[in-house]
């Protein structure tokens, strides 16, 4: 296995408990790729490095037959994310749906009935979207009425559905989780599935930070004779040692560069016609104590989504896309302290947050996110002890598969859902006997679930080990 990121993990552990004798190399000095978390700023204020709320880990069957909710604690809150208009006004989305509603007025009969079915229908719905669209569904009627708010949320006719700004604003924000243009079918369809989780299982933070989640897929693979090597860089197949089989949660770039003369060249063809999305700009703060917001239950919200109204929020990812920067950026804040005391020293708090930025930014990312966070947080600057700020060159410096800063592992739109990166029944293999890719470049593409690694971990013991029964993977 090439790269200790959660998919990598994944599959290993699949591996190692179907008896195989398993390595993973990983360039870095910690395993969790995305999963990583440690003392940017100042000593113990704890920071995310890369994912830091895990609603798509809480409701992965993966990572359900795993056990993860009981190897990692999880603190699930009461507010799933909250997304403020202006100063004093705030859309709140509760874990509870029909609270939730009730706060979004004459919207609220609308918003039950968009979100409802989905969410009564979670595990179809996650199994449907946590796989790749080439199959039939295991629950065809989750998958329609997934589909068909997908196709009203993703087109100009989803603008009939509210008549006040509070639920598009919500549903608008989900959305920007996948950067592009809106409306669209697959900023839609993030969205859509996120509230979805929002108000199931919930949108849960690991105690501790994301690392915790690592350390216990790390801690499974090493109990059943796996193998971590850190600190070690992967160039080609000449630096591993041999192997029947080799999985790479890694990004196509590496794919195309590892394997080389290996791939067929309408594959390679292929490889070099992925597309990779806008990157982000992130800074961590070390703050001196809880965010000023102006609107007290935003501070009940550990994801705060900034961006004003739908109409703002459509502006500023169209302008990103376009290649310009806006006054006013679409940012997505993460403030873990208010759940996890052990984030921060007593009394103080760490704030994770980041913006879309266009192709080949290399701005300093801490003022325009200040000048935002002050809008609806004033005095918010004083506040700020440390910072530690993240240009999407750098974030790719530290992680080669953050191609140009973007994080998704490739845009996500409706053609690369389908193709991600080829079109194909099993777009884990490769054509290299014994090569997969499992990364976030694969079905069902990003968030931590592990599901891209379970996927290609499957197929490989299905193909080389004639193993078709997968492991128990329970604690």
């Amino acid at each position: 296995m090439v790269g200790a990121g959660p998919n990598g993990l994944a599959a290993a552990v699949v591996c190692a408990r179907a008896g195989l004798s398993v390595t993973v190399t990983e360039r870095a000095a910690t395993a969790g790729g995305g999963l990583r978390t440690g003392e940017l700023t100042l000593p113990g204020f704890r920071h995310d490095l890369g994912s830091a709320v895990h609603p798509a880990a809480l409701a992965s069957p993966f990572f359900r037959a795993f056990g993860l909710s009981e190897r990692v604690p999880f603190v699930i809150p009461e507010v799933s994310y909250a997304h403020p208009l202006d100063a004093h006004r705030a859309a709140i989305a509760y874990r509870d749906l029909d609270r939730t509603a009730a706060g979004l007025g004459r919207d609220g009969p609308a918003w039950t009935r968009l979100l409802r079915p989905l969410v009564d229908r979670i595990e179809g719905v996650v199994a449907f979207t946590g796989h790749q669209l080439l199959r039939w569904p295991d629950d065809p009627r989750a998958a329609l009425e997934y589909g068909l708010r997908v196709l009203a949320l993703g087109t100009p006719a989803g603008r009939m559905l509210f008549h006040g700004p509070d639920a598009p604003a919500l549903l608008s924000g989900v959305a920007a989780h996948a950067p592009g243009r809106q409306p669209a079918l697959a900023q839609a369809g993030a969205g859509l599935l996120l509230a979805a989780e929002a108000h199931a299982a919930g949108w849960g933070y690991p105690v501790g930070g994301a690392q915790a989640i690592a350390d216990a897929l790390v801690a499974d693979l090493l109990a059943h004779g796996g193998t971590l090597r850190l600190d070690t860089e992967v160039r080609g197949p000449g630096d591993l040692d041999p192997a029947r089989v080799t999985l790479l949660d890694t990004s196509t770039v590496f794919l195309d560069r590892f394997a080389g003369p290996a791939l067929p060249d309408g594959y390679r063809r292929a490889l070099r016609r992925y597309r990779y999305g806008t990157g982000v700009a992130k800074v961590d703060f070390a703050l001196s104590g809880p965010v000023p917001w102006t609107n007290p239950l935003l501070a009940l919200a550990p994801t705060v989504h900034l961006g004003g109204s739908r109409v703002d929020v459509e502006r500023a990812e169209r302008l990103v896309s376009g290649g310009r920067s806006p006054r006013h950026p679409f940012l997505l804040l993460a403030q873990p302290s208010v759940l996890d005391a052990s984030r921060a020293p007593a009394g103080k708090a760490v704030l994770w947050a980041y913006t879309h930025v266009p192709v080949g930014w290399d701005g300093d990312p801490v003022l325009p996110i200040v000048r935002e966070v002050e809008r609806f947080a004033p005095g918010f600057r004083d506040t700020i002890l440390a910072t530690a700020r993240h240009s999407p060159a750098e974030l790719a410096a530290g992680n080669p598969n953050l191609v140009g800063g973007d994080i998704l592992g490739g845009a996500v739109s409706l053609r690369q859902l389908v193709k991600r990166p080829v079109v194909s029944t099993r777009p884990w293999r490769t054509p290299v006997p014994g090569l997969y890719l499992c990364s976030a470049s694969t079905p069902p593409g990003p968030a931590v679930h592990g599901m891209n690694g379970w996927f290609a971990a499957a197929l490989a013991l299905r193909e080389h080990f004639g193993i078709s029964t997968l492991p128990d993977l329970a604690p």
